[in-house]
C-alpha cells in the first residue's frame, strides 16, 4: 500500500542495503588532467529484480522517466490498454506542463506509480562544472537536496503520496550525491537495460533492446518525447514480450537483487 503524506519514512534499511553494496564497488578518485584535481567517479547504478522462479514467468519492471517536454499518450494508452504497470519518474516541471498526462495516470492508479526524477532534471554529480550528456550536475550537497525534495513535493502535491524513490537526471551518482539521497530517506532507483538512450534511438533498436529483456530486468525507457520513433519501439517490443508471456511489476511491488553493479564513467 502507498505510503500517505503523514505518515513516517520506513526506507533506512533499504537505502542501508543499497550503500553497503555499493562502497564495495567504488573505485578511488580519479585524477583530473587539467587542475590536477581529484574528479569524483560517476556511477550508473544497474540493478535488477530477483529472479521470478515462483511466477511461473519471466518478470521485468517498467520505469519510464518523464524528465520535460510533453506527454506520450500513445505509450500511456498502449499500457492501459494491456493492463502493463510502470514506474513513472517525474520532474516538477514536466508535472506542471502536463496536467492532462497526470490526469490520465491518476485515473489509473492501479497501473501507474508516480515517483521523483528532481525539481529540474538536474545530474546528481556534485562539484561546479561537472557535465553529464552536457547538462550540468549540481554545484553543492545543499542544491542537490534541494532538488529533490522539491521534486518529492511536486509528487506529493500532486498524487497525495509521498514518493518513495529517486531517479536523479541521465541516471548519473556520485559516491556523496548517493549518500546524501539515502540520507533524505530515499531509494535510489537502479536500471538493467537503457531500452532508448534518452528517447533518442530509432524504432527497431528500441524495439530490439526491449525484446531483448530477460527476467528480473528494470527497463529505463522515457514517456515525454512523443514526437521521436523511440515510443514506437517501445510500444513494439513490449507488445512482443506481452506475446512471449512476461509479467510486469511496479518498483513499488518488486524485491530486488542483493547485488548492485556500479558503471563508472
Amino acid at each position: 500500500m502507498a505510503r500517505q503524506l503523514n505518515a513516517p519514512p520506513n526506507r533506512f534499511a533499504q537505502c542501508a542495503l543499497v550503500l553497503v553494496a555499493l562502497a564495495a564497488q567504488l573505485i578511488p578518485l580519479v585524477s583530473h588532467a587539467a587542475t590536477g584535481r581529484a574528479t569524483p567517479v560517476g556511477i550508473e547504478l544497474h540493478e535488477r529484480l530477483v529472479e521470478s522462479a515462483s511466477a511461473h514467468a519471466p518478470t521485468v519492471a517498467l520505469t519510464l522517466d518523464a524528465c520535460g517536454g510533453d506527454f506520450d499518450r500513445d505509450v500511456v494508452d498502449f499500457l492501459i490498454e494491456r493492463r502493463i504497470p510502470a514506474t513513472i519518474f517525474a520532474t516538477r516541471k514536466w508535472l506542471d506542463r502536463n496536467p492532462e498526462g497526470l490526469h490520465v495516470l491518476l485515473a489509473h492508479r492501479e497501473l501507474f506509480e508516480i515517483e521523483d526524477h528532481g525539481a529540474n532534471h538536474v545530474p546528481a554529480l556534485i562539484g561546479a562544472g561537472r557535465k553529464v550528456y552536457g547538462i550540468a550536475g549540481e554545484p553543492d550537497v545543499a542544491h542537490l537536496r534541494s532538488e529533490v525534495e522539491a521534486g518529492a513535493d511536486a509528487v506529493a502535491s500532486a498524487t497525495g503520496v509521498r514518493p518513495h524513490w529517486y531517479r536523479a537526471a541521465a541516471a548519473m551518482y556520485d559516491e556523496e550525491s548517493l549518500q546524501a539521497i539515502a540520507a533524505l530517506g530515499y531509494r535510489v532507483a537502479g536500471f538493467s537495460l537503457n531500452a532508448d538512450a534518452g528517447a533518442t534511438l530509432p524504432r527497431g533498436e528500441v524495439a530490439a533492446r526491449v525484446r531483448a529483456a530477460r527476467d528480473g530486468d528494470i527497463i529505463l525507457a522515457h514517456v515525454n518525447k512523443p514526437r521521436t520513433e523511440a515510443g514506437e519501439g517501445l510500444i513494439e517490443g513490449l507488445g512482443t514480450l506481452c506475446r512471449r508471456g512476461y509479467r510486469f511489476v511496479q518498483l513499488g511491488d518488486a524485491r530486488l537483487a542483493p547485488s548492485l553493479i556500479a558503471a563508472r564513467r
